[in-house]
C-alpha cells in the first residue's frame, strides 16, 4: 500500500537534512505525538457527520430550501479540505493514485491522519533501535538509519502543517458559512433539535481553534528562527479572547439578517468586499508588480488566481474575526510579520462600529427571538460581549504575547512536532 510520508524530493532533501540532524541527534525527547492531526481529523468528522444528518432531516421534512444551503455549505468546506491537503503535498505531481482515491471519496484527511500514527509509532521504534546502536556500529546501517528518522520527523511535520492550514480554511470558508445559517434557521423556526445543537457546536469548535491558529501561526512568522511555547494562561486568554470575539460576531450577523431579511445583504457585501478589495488597492495605489519570487514559480495567471484566493481567505477570516496578521501584496513578503497597534486599531474599531449599526437595525426593528428576551438586554449584551474580546485581545498583546527569549525555544526546536 502506497504510504502518504514517502520520501521528500532531492531538491527538499537537502534543504533539511543538516537541520533535522542536529535536531534528531540531540532533542529526541522533543519529539511529541501530533495531536494536532487528531483534533483536526475529528472536527472534521464531526462536522461532516452531523452536517449529512441535518441535511438528511430537512429531506424528510422537505425542507428543500434549508437543505440545498447545509449540503452546498457542507461541500464547499469538505472539498476545501481536499484540495488543500493534495495542493500541499503535490499529490498530482506525484501520481499518488491511492491517495487521490480516498480524496474522491472525502476520506483523504482520515486515511492521512492514520498514515501520520503509524509513521509516528514507526518513528519512536527507529529512535529505540538507534539508541540500542553501539560504537562500534557507526557503519552505513547507522547512517541509513538516522537519515530514515530525518525523514520521518520532517514527514510528519509536513502534514502537522498541511493540516492547520486545512483547519484555517475548512473554518472560515466552511464552518462560518454554516453555522450562521444553522443559528438563523434556529432564529427563524424558533426550533432547537439536538441534531443541530450538534453541527453548530462543531463548526463553532471549528471556528474558534482556526482562529487560535492564526494565532500561533502569526506568532510562528514573527520568531522565524525560534518555536513559541504557550503558557496555560496565555493559552486560556486566546480561547476567552476568541470565543467572545467570534460568538458575538455571529450572533450579531444572525440578528441582523434575521430582522432585516434579503435587505442585509447589500450591506454585508459590501463590507465583504471591502476587506477583500482592501489589499488590491494598496497595491495599487503603491503601484507594485507582482511578486518576483511568484512570478519565477508560475504564469501570471496562476499567480493572479493564487493571490486572489489568499484575499479571500484573509477577508472571509477578518470577516468574522481578527486574523492576526496583515496582507501586503505589494511587498515580496505578502504576510506583514509584525502587524502594527494601528492597523489592529483600525479593524477593531470598523468592526465594532459595524456590529453596532447591526445591532442597532435589529433593536430598533424589534424583531423577536428564540429567548423571547428584551431586545435591548440582547443588544447590550451583545455590545458588552465584544469590548470584553478586545479587553481579552489588549491583555494578550500587552502582558502575555511570548516575546524572545524567556518564551521562544532555541533555532533546532523548530520543527518540533507540538500538539495544538
Amino acid at each position: 500500500m502506497e504510504t502518504v510520508l514517502e520520501r521528500p524530493d532531492e531538491e527538499n532533501i537537502d534543504g533539511v537534512s543538516s537541520f533535522e540532524e542536529r535536531m534528531v541527534l540531540g532533542h529526541r525527547s522533543h519529539i511529541k505525538f501530533p495531536f494536532s492531526i487528531i483534533f483536526s481529523t475529528l472536527l472534521y468528522c464531526g462536522e461532516t457527520v452531523s452536517a449529512l444528518y441535518m441535511f438528511n432531516i430537512y429531506r424528510n421534512n422537505n425542507d428543500k430550501f434549508w437543505m440545498s444551503f447545509t449540503i452546498g455549505f457542507f461541500f464547499v468546506g469538505i472539498v476545501l479540505d481536499q484540495v488543500t491537503l493534495m495542493f500541499f503535498h503535490k499529490d498530482l505531481n506525484k501520481n499518488k493514485a491511492i491517495l487521490l482515491f480516498w480524496h474522491i471519496f472525502f476520506l483523504g484527511p482520515i486515511v492521512r491522519c492514520l498514515y501520520v500514527i503509524i509513521n509516528y509509532h514507526k518513528l519512536l521504534k527507529k529512535l529505540e533501535q538507534q539508541k540500542k546502536e553501539t560504537q562500534v556500529s557507526m557503519s552505513r546501517r547507522h547512517m541509513i538509519l538516522k537519515r530514515e528518522i530525518v525523514l520521518s520527523i520532517h514527514g510528519i511535520f509536513m502534514q502537522c502543517k498541511a493540516f492547520k492550514c486545512m483547519s484555517v480554511i475548512q473554518a472560515f470558508l466552511g464552518s462560518v458559512p454554516q453555522l450562521i445559517l444553522q443559528l438563523y434557521i434556529t432564529f427563524t423556526i424558533r426550533e432547537w433539535p439536538l441534531s443541530r445543537a450538534f453541527l453548530m457546536t462543531f463548526s463553532l469548535i471549528s471556528i474558534t481553534y482556526g482562529a487560535i491558529l492564526c494565532n500561533t501561526l502569526a506568532i510562528q512568522m514573527k520568531y522565524d528562527d525560534v518555536n513559541i511555547k504557550l503558557r496555560a494562561i496565555e493559552f486560556i486568554c486566546i480561547i476567552v479572547w476568541r470565543c467572545l470575539e467570534i460568538t458575538t460576531r455571529v450572533v450579531t450577523l444572525v440578528l441582523f439578517t434575521t430582522s432585516l431579511k434579503l435587505k442585509s445583504i447589500p450591506f454585508l457585501l459590501i463590507v465583504f468586499f471591502i476587506l477583500f478589495l482592501a489589499p488590491w488597492l494598496e497595491f495599487w495605489r503603491n503601484g507594485a508588480h507582482l511578486p518576483s519570487h511568484t512570478k519565477n514559480n508560475s504564469n501570471p495567471v496562476g499567480t493572479i488566481l493564487t493571490l486572489i484566493l489568499i484575499t479571500l481567505l484573509y477577508a472571509a477570516i477578518n470577516f468574522s474575526c481578527w486574523s492576526a496578521v496583515k496582507l501586503q501584496l505589494s511587498k515580496e513578503e505578502i504576510i506583514d510579520k509584525t502587524p502594527n497597534w494601528g492597523h489592529r486599531t483600525l479593524h477593531h474599531s470598523f468592526r465594532f462600529i459595524e456590529n453596532v449599526i447591526m445591532i442597532l437595525a435589529f433593536r430598533l426593528l424589534g424583531a423577536k427571538t428564540l429567548l423571547n428576551c428584551c431586545e435591548s438586554l440582547i443588544a447590550t449584551q451583545l455590545i458588552i460581549s465584544y469590548l470584553l474580546s478586545i479587553g481579552f485581545m489588549l491583555l494578550f498583546y500587552q502582558y502575555l504575547h511570548p516575546s524572545w527569549p524567556d518564551k521562544a525555544l532555541p533555532e533546532h526546536t523548530e520543527n518540533q512536532l507540538e500538539a495544538m
